[in-house]
């Protein structure tokens, strides 16, 4: 058995690809468009992977964008998708540098939450032992629900 991917839907694909390629740094591997069924699939992967990733050799995030119009709802019901960053302070500095609200900061220097602009729960941890505490991260509150 091999894991292949884990698939979000998004209800505004421009918006969630700028948050998932532009703001987390996932790099676009693949597209589908299908007319027929009226959806668009979008397949990222983290930068460390896109080689594998094209050889199905690593997990993917795939987006699917369906062409009608739908809510969806229960973002946090999904549970999370979890990536490892080398640094978690910086991650969370470019982030919040481009309007991503810090749901979790990384106060203990180890992991911290966002939210898509579809509300699925993205944990950050950090590569690694934890980064020693450092502000205004230990001070910071959590943030809505992650």
């Amino acid at each position: 058995m091999q894991y292949l991917h884990t698939m979000v839907r998004v209800s505004d694909l421009d918006q969630s690809l700028d948050f998932y390629c532009n703001k987390l740094g996932l790099v676009e591997v693949r597209r589908m468009d299908n007319p027929a069924g009226r959806f668009t699939l979008v397949f990222l992967a983290a930068p460390e992977d896109v080689d594998r990733a094209r050889a199905h050799k690593a997990p993917m995030v795939e987006l699917t964008f369906n062409w009608d119009p739908e809510t969806y709802t229960g973002g946090r019901n999904f549970g999370h998708l979890a990536f490892r960053v080398d640094d978690i302070y910086a991650t969370c500095q470019r982030l919040a540098d481009t309007g991503v609200t810090i749901n979790r900061p990384p106060r203990d220097g180890h992991m911290a939450f966002v939210r898509s602009p579809d509300g699925i729960s993205i944990e950050l941890l950090q590569r690694g032992e934890a980064l020693a505490p450092k502000e205004p991260w230990t001070s910071m509150k959590n943030i809505g629900v992650w």
